[in-house]
Parts: C-alpha cells; structure tokens; sequence
C-alpha cells in the first residue's frame, strides 16, 4: 500500500504544485472529486462521484466475503468460514449479548451488518488506488447515524410504549420536579439530536484525520526525495512515518467499527430497559 500511497502523491504533488518549488499541502479537494456521472430522479439532482464507485465497490466485496463464508458451513470450519464467523460472534457475543443485554440477540444480524459495513468502508483507507474511506466524508456517517437513530427511538418505543419512553427522556425518575427546567432540555438535545451528531462526528473525524496524515507524510517524502539539497536526508523519515502512520490506521479502522456499533448497542440498551 505505502509504495502505491507514495507513487500517488508523487502525481498529487506534481498537480498541486503547478510548476513552483515549494511544498503543496494537501486540502480539501480529495474529499470534493468531479462528478463522474450526473442524473435526475423525481426531480433530484444526483451525482456519483469516486467516493461513492468506492462505497459502491467496498459494500460488494463485503457481501461477496460474507456470501462465501456461509455459502457451504462445515462442522470443522475454513479459514474463510472460520473469519466470518469469528466476525459475528464478536458482534453477537461483545455487543449485542454484553452490551444491549439478554434482548439483544435479535439485534446481532443487524450490529453485524452494521460493523462489517462499517469495516469494509473504512479499510479502503489503505487499499491501493482507493486509498480514501467514504467514511471520511461527513455525509456518509451522517447517514447511518440517522438510521441508527430512527431504529433506536422506534425500538423504544415498542418496547417500552410511547408514553413511558417519552416520559423517562423528558422527566427523569428521581430527580425534583422544580430541576426539569434545566434537566428535560438537556435530555432532550442530548437523546435526539447529540447522540447521532457526534455517533457521526466520531467515525467521520478519525477517518478524516487519517487519510490527511497519509496525505501528508506520502506527499512530503515524494516532494523531499525529489529537492536536490540537504531536505533529501529528510525523505526517508517521512517515508517511514507514512509507513507507520499506515498500520496506525489500519488499528484505527476496526477500532472506529467497532466504536460505532458498541455505542449502537447501548442506545439500544437504552430503549430496551427502561431507566431506573
């Protein structure tokens, strides 16, 4: 991946650099490609960029990966088989038994649709000639925490009735009623519009953080191995950091996976018992 990494900033720098001789940091563009196609559809304007070919391709090499893993279960698992269910059962085991509780096992094919999704789109990071996660444009975390959300508040209202859910987020047992002036507000940004926003912002802000620092390292070695003075000493350093900084992502795309879908499990938790 780093030698792929290195070879695109190496394009990048001769494309930012328009012919100067100083070092073009990278900016904002990669997260903003040119359209690859536009249409419309009942009156929306649609454009599909490379960000989303990219989405496009990581969830169809996931389900692809999850089709052959259970095409043909044995008894005495294969290595794909074996990976594939050791996936789940830490979904289903970690999150939706130990986290959402002894109510949580139906939810386990969805906490691992949701963390494989998750995964997929994340180790594009480090993928060659893709090398960007969608998950590192703000749009697209920003839908699944919606998703979340609507799947959260619906749950709890069938599990606990619409009148006890809302009752226990607006007036917390237990605390004087005169308090409610300050205590419903707070819980009611806090259920419905925080925890979706920064569930989002989480995921959105990692994965944004570490393409840039590959970004950077890449673009300052390309540009430092090709300065004719002493800044050549220098290209080496920032090479191994890209290298480095590669594998701290890689720890960081199924750290933020699995974030994600452990604070699912807990509001699922939330809406399933109430509280006390």
């Amino acid at each position: 991946m780093t030698s792929s990494a290195l070879a695109l900033a190496g394009v990048l720098a001769v494309e930012d650099s328009g012919g100067g001789d100083g070092f073009q940091a990278p900016g904002l563009s990669e997260f903003y490609p040119e359209s690859v196609a536009e249409f419309s559809l009942l009156g929306v304007d649609f454009a599909i960029t490379r960000i989303t070919i990219i989405l496009w391709v990581a969830t169809a090499l996931m389900l692809a990966f999850v089709i052959a893993a259970v095409r043909k279960p044995q008894i005495v698992p294969g290595k794909l088989q074996f990976v594939g269910e050791s996936g789940y059962s830490l979904v289903r085991d970690g999150i939706a038994r130990d986290v959402v509780g002894p109510k949580g096992l139906p939810f386990a094919p969805f906490l691992a649709a949701l963390f494989f999704f998750i995964l997929a789109n994340n180790l594009m990071a480090i993928v060659p000639f893709a090398q960007i996660s969608p998950m590192s444009k703000f749009a697209f975390p920003l839908v699944l925490a919606g998703i979340c959300w609507v799947i959260y508040i619906y749950i709890g209202i069938r599990e606990q009735g619409a009148g006890r859910y809302f009752k226990d987020i607006l007036f917390l047992p237990g605390v004087p009623k005169p308090m409610y002036i300050l205590v419903t507000p707070i819980e009611i940004l806090q259920n419905f519009v925080v925890r979706p926003f920064t569930l989002a912002v989480r995921l959105f802000a990692n994965m944004f953080a570490g393409h840039m620092l590959l970004v950077v390292f890449s673009l300052g070695a390309v540009y430092l191995f090709s300065r004719d003075n002493f800044s050549i000493v220098f290209g080496p350093i920032s090479a191994l950091m890209a290298i480095v900084m590669t594998f701290f992502e890689l720890l960081v795309i199924f750290l933020q996976a699995y974030v994600f879908t452990v604070l699912m499990g807990t509001y699922l938790n939330g809406s399933i018992e109430a509280e006390h």
